[in-house]
């Protein structure tokens, strides 16, 4: 097959625009584009690039068409919080369909019930008829630049406003080759969506810094990328799948990203005063737990679990040179997981610079609170631990490689050093039992000095996962995802194949003690604010803990002897049977919410220290960003 492109000739680059349509946060750059951008202009430099942050445009879009009525900050809840409920991608269906009505009745049945029938869909209802104007408006300013080649990156809720856009572009200029890449395209989804799209010309399964480039010089002599790995092509009216690439791409072949061309439109752009930008990184890719013991419902590393970190002095040297490129200290990484590496070869340097940097990283909970010191030191305000659960039956069953000790001492440990923890308290796994929770109920009231759970609720079944991949470990049944009946115009078996998230009928818990959970969580998320359990003097003598939590009695609670010393030795936690206390005065201190105690181990919950406390934002519909390229 011969692709639509007449080869340039004469060695001539090719003309390429890279676009990051809607949803993504608006707060942030787009590290696909920033990425595949670098790698251009390392291996193809007669290639011109240009770049389409298309979900820029849709925010001033918007701005402009309703008089200021729909602002960035309604997009960015459209973006982050509605991720999870397909609503983003609903809003571009009717332009990708040609009907403005697409699918309004079957959402409104989803917002009927979805959030308890609080999910607010006015805004999506108010963008939709202006979506189609969007899309030709986008069509028109990208084949202004009279592209070669159009590369789309969807991650998430991207999909629908990609393919509205690419059929745009196919039907005003048909010898225009477009190809999609991205996290919505790996694996299986990337076939079904090229072979359910005949506008798609090309779409790129897993990471890109190496095809994408050779993709290029295919078209560019107007040859079939056969045997190119991971690529999806039509070969006549067939769409075939060439096998994904057996090994990942490797750290040396990973740019540092190049934002210079998203700081010029964001500098030039309406958005700008609504927007606190911030920086994304990339230190790592994979997770080095999940390729010893992958978290059963975890499926986020899809085709790529395979753990590569770059050299620590290669992530510093970025660091440095994007923020003060940029002069934005706000930085988010990317990474799954932190490589712990980086205690010794990373941190310790950052915390000498005496940069105020504000990072985000994810971390296992299992960090030691020296650890979580050095992190505060250098930097790191926000993490997302993974806890995930106060269980530890239900923490074996995740195979999260944890306890409820450990993520509760990783809770009081970034209390104290002031650092926001994001996480999430997931139940719904299958061997889960109403008993294993109850221990945890008891006790959450003893807790709420410290970060509570940004949502309490039942898992998702994602692609990619073990409970997804093996499905005797517990859901053998299964269909899409109930939010893309609002969506997608496509036969069950299609869909079978071109979605991520899924449904699967209730395992673990009963829904009224999945109830109490959620109803434990919002009293801890009132609370937290106001409380706080400190200590305050510690001689080698005696402990004083002042006790100011809320639904408790204003305490001081004094701790001498050989009391004072178990408290101390169980600031790491530790079994009864190692102290030299009764029993009896362990469970008197759990009674009074000073001990946490899981099974046969007891924790002190007080903090060393109290910072300004800081509610980490909800994550029940929170996209987290780790775009393939």
């Amino acid at each position: 097959m011969m692709l639509p492109l007449t080869p340039p000739g004469n060695g001539a680059g090719l003309r390429v625009t890279l676009v990051s349509m809607p949803w993504q946060s608006f707060e942030l750059p787009s590290l696909p584009l920033a990425l595949l951008t670098a790698r251009l202009a390392d291996v193809r430099p007669m290639d011109t690039v240009r770049e389409y942050h298309g979900y820029l445009r849709w925010a001033e879009y918007l701005l402009t068409e309703t008089g200021g009525e729909i602002t960035p900050e309604t997009c960015e809840r459209v973006s982050v919080d509605d991720v999870f409920h397909g609503i983003g991608d609903w809003v571009f269906a009717g332009a990708l369909y040609d009907d403005p009505e697409w699918r309004t009745a079957e959402l409104e049945a989803y917002a009927a019930d979805a959030r308890g029938g609080a999910l607010d869909i006015s805004a999506a209802r108010r963008m939709r008829p202006l979506a189609a104007g969007f899309v030709e408006l986008a069509a028109r300013e990208i084949l202004a630049g009279e592209p070669d080649v159009v590369g789309l990156t969807s991650t998430f809720m991207q999909n629908l406003a990609s393919l509205a856009l690419a059929r745009r572009l196919k039907e005003e200029a048909p010898g225009l080759v477009i190809v999609m890449g991205g996290s919505n395209c790996d694996g299986a989804m990337g076939h079904a969506l090229h072979r359910n799209h005949p506008f798609v010309d090309l779409v790129v399964r897993g990471e890109g810094e190496r095809v994408f480039p050779e993709l290029l010089e295919r078209v560019a002599a107007g040859q079939a990328p056969e045997h190119l790995p991971g690529v999806c092509w039509w070969k006549g009216d067939d769409s075939v799948a060439n096998p994904q690439a057996p090994h990942p791409v490797p750290p040396a072949l990973i740019p540092r990203p190049d934002f210079d061309a998203w700081q010029a439109a964001l500098d030039s752009s309406a958005v700008r005063p609504y927007i606190e930008p911030k920086l994304l990184l990339e230190g790592a890719r994979g997770c080095w737990w999940g390729e010893k013991h992958q978290c059963t419902f975890c499926g986020l590393n899809g085709s790529s679990i395979a753990f590569r970190a770059h050299p620590a002095e290669r992530f510093r040297a970025d660091l440095e040179h994007l923020v003060e490129r940029h002069r934005i200290l706000d930085v988010l990484t990317v990474d799954n997981i932190l490589d712990m590496g980086y205690f010794r070869d990373l941190l310790p340097g950052l915390a000498a610079t005496g940069w105020d940097l504000r990072i985000h990283y994810e971390v296992k909970a299992n960090l030691r609170a020296d650890q979580i010191r050095l992190l505060a030191e250098a930097g790191v305000h926000c993490v997302q631990p993974g806890i995930e659960s106060l269980s530890t039956r239900v923490l074996e069953l995740m195979d999260k490689g944890s306890t409820a000790t450990i993520n509760v001492r990783t809770l009081r440990d970034c209390e104290a050093e002031g650092i926001t923890v994001s996480w999430n308290h997931l139940c719904g796994f299958p061997g889960e039992t109403d008993e294993d929770y109850l221990d945890v109920l008891a006790q959450i009231p003893a807790l709420v000095h410290l970060q509570p759970p940004g949502s309490v609720g039942r898992i998702l079944l994602e692609r990619f996962s073990p409970y997804f991949e093996r499905p005797e470990l517990g859901f053998p049944e299964r269909r899409p995802h109930r939010i893309y009946g609002h969506v997608y115009d496509l036969p069950r078996e299609e869909l079978d194949d071109l979605v991520y998230l899924f449904d699967a009928p209730p395992a673990g818990i009963s829904a009224a003690l999945e109830k109490r959970l959620q109803d434990a969580g919002l009293r801890w998320r009132d609370a937290y604010p106001a409380s706080s359990l400190v200590i305050r003097e510690d001689t080698p003598d005696m402990l004083r803990i002042e006790d100011r939590r809320e639904g408790w009695p204003r305490t001081d609670h004094v701790l001498t002897g050989a009391e004072a010393t178990a408290y101390r030795a169980l600031e790491r936690g530790r079994a009864a049977a190692h102290l030299d206390v009764p029993l009896s005065w362990l469970d008197e201190q759990v009674a009074k919410g000073l001990l946490f105690r899981d099974g046969p181990t007891y924790l002190a919950l007080a903090t060393r220290g109290m910072p300004v406390h800081k509610v980490a934002e909800s994550l029940e519909d929170t996209a987290r960003w780790r775009p393939h390229v």
